[in-house]
């Protein structure tokens, strides 16, 4: 194979008419081309976690999280995140034993803002 797909009508039509981002992650499994699409966004967003976790030395954990995350768990569970994580060469070793966890609430960076600003939050008078 040349590395070239082909793109289903289905696939080709739910672009064109709705988000063109999720229609590919919903045809994840069904279209070779969507498959091969999120083995390379899943592959990339845990290749660079790694390199800010190794930039920032947090090796005593990640927390990953946002909106795309949660909705592709299946995906981050199934070894290819974690594979691309700690692929550093010689620096592997920093990252082996360093914790990966999964925010599954979309709303918590809302909520964290919500909890920093009611701390210096100033009563009115």
């Amino acid at each position: 194979m040349d590395g070239r797909e082909n793109e289903p009508e289905f696939l080709r039509e739910a672009r064109a008419n709705g988000d063109p981002h999720a229609a590919i992650a919903m045809a994840d499994g069904k279209a070779a081309i969507a498959t091969r699409a999120m083995d390379l966004f899943v592959s990339a967003y845990g290749a660079e976690a790694g390199n800010l976790a190794l930039r920032y030395m947090a090796t005593g954990g990640v927390y990953v999280a946002g909106g795309i995350a949660p909705k592709l768990r299946p995906r981050f569970e199934d070894g290819r995140f974690l594979a691309s994580f700690r692929a550093k060469g010689r620096l592997a070793p920093l990252l082996r034993d360093t914790p990966v966890k999964l925010v599954l609430n979309e709303r918590t960076a809302l909520l964290g803002a919500a909890l920093l600003a009611s701390r210096h939050a100033a009563p009115v008078s």
